[in-house]
């Protein structure tokens, strides 16, 4: 009786014990002389011994990855999962010699000989066939992709740069189900605000499309709230109190050592706030010469390993600018024949907008 219920409760607690091991994050390390790459898991164990290189997605290895490795002096490249499975062989999605990253549980693959794209799940699985010129990472189980265009081969180069020209954009989701017909990709659309309506949103920061089904997609811009935001809820109520509200823990500035310096929010506004706030309060003048950008955080500056900053990069540590985008404003200055700039970043979180770096044309900001 004791060994059968001793069975009945082996049985019942594999799939938790499958369950937390799929889950578990892997990450990527580097031999003694750093040349090949291997992954180790949460506990330090290692799972994989180094042996890829070139190719190969470092970072996270959460379930699937693009990997690449030399047997006999012959070099491959494919998809692995966590369970060792390999699919895509020499089919990587490459982008300016960068291998693709997985996406929400997806990552892409371009067909070698159609030179078309689709998506590969966790599993390894086609999820989305090789038949569009090409598609976007998945954001909030959406995807915008491209058809229809004509393939010109001059435009492959050692970068793997995007082989087609013309055709048109539609959003399709995870499961390859059409949505909306045409779709213009836009960096500053929000497709994790997404709302579906009746008719089209009211917001005069949303804008809407209407949906094969008759429905309107209505999605946030990230140019018009920020905007909107810059005014309403910075420049007017530009105190020490309010910024400080408005920065993130801790504001990059250029220093005097040519370097950018971190500095906790309170010592920076306690100490450059005299100077910041002419500058912005500018901003509100019809004169003042400016423009708003959309970036992406900068990882060489911003620690993606870190836990204040992780949360904005992908498993392979680029940003995620499609959730989290950095809207830089530039001044711009004509002093004697000469053009300056001052630089004020705002990274969009969870939490709003927040200050996170400032770049100035004099040295002002780095008196005190």
């Amino acid at each position: 009786m004791k060994s059968r219920l001793l069975s009945l409760i082996i049985i019942l607690c594999i799939p938790c014990l499958l369950f937390g091991q799929n889950k578990d994050t892997w990450v990527s390390f580097w031999n003694a002389d750093s040349t090949l790459i291997g992954f180790k898991d949460s506990a330090g164990k290692v799972r994989i011994a180094p042996k890829f290189s070139g190719l190969t997605s470092g970072g996270k290895f959460n379930n699937i990855i693009a990997v690449t490795e030399s047997t006999n002096s012959k070099w491959s490249s494919y998809y692995l999962t966590k369970s060792g499975k390999r699919v895509g062989k020499e089919q990587l999605y490459v982008f300016d010699n960068t291998p693709d990253c997985e996406s929400e549980g997806f990552i892409r693959f371009r067909d070698s000989a159609t030179h078309k794209v689709g998506m590969f799940n966790a599993n390894g699985d086609v999820a989305i066939p090789a038949e569009y010129n090409n598609l976007t990472p998945v954001a909030n189980g959406l995807i915008i992709a491209q058809s229809g265009g004509t393939f010109d081969a001059s435009r492959i180069d050692e970068h793997n740069q995007y082989p087609w020209t013309g055709g048109k954009e539609v959003l399709i989701n995870r499961h390859n189900k059409l949505l909306i017909n045409d779709f213009k990709y836009d960096e500053d659309l929000n497709l994790y605000s997404l709302i579906i309506l009746k008719k089209p949103s009211n917001d005069s920061l949303r804008e809407s499309f209407k949906a094969v089904n008759g429905e309107y997609y209505s999605f946030i811009n990230f140019d018009r709230e920020f905007k909107s935001w810059l005014k309403d809820s910075l420049l007017n109520n530009l105190t020490p109190g309010n910024l400080l509200k408005l920065c993130d823990d801790s504001v990059y500035n250029w220093g005097n050592s040519e370097q950018w310096e971190k500095k906790i929010k309170e010592e920076f506004i306690d100490h450059k706030f005299s100077v910041i706030r002419p500058l912005l309060l500018n901003l509100n003048n019809p004169a003042c010469k400016y423009q708003v950008f959309t970036d992406s955080l900068n990882p060489f500056i911003f620690d993606y390993n870190s836990k204040a900053f992780e949360k904005y990069f992908d498993d392979c540590g680029a940003a995620l600018y499609r959730k989290y985008p950095l809207k830089k404003i530039v001044i711009t200055y004509h002093i004697n024949g000469d053009i300056q700039q001052d630089h004020f970043d705002f990274l969009r979180t969870d939490e709003g907008y927040k200050l996170i770096a400032v770049s100035l044309r004099s040295n002002a900001i780095n008196s005190n």
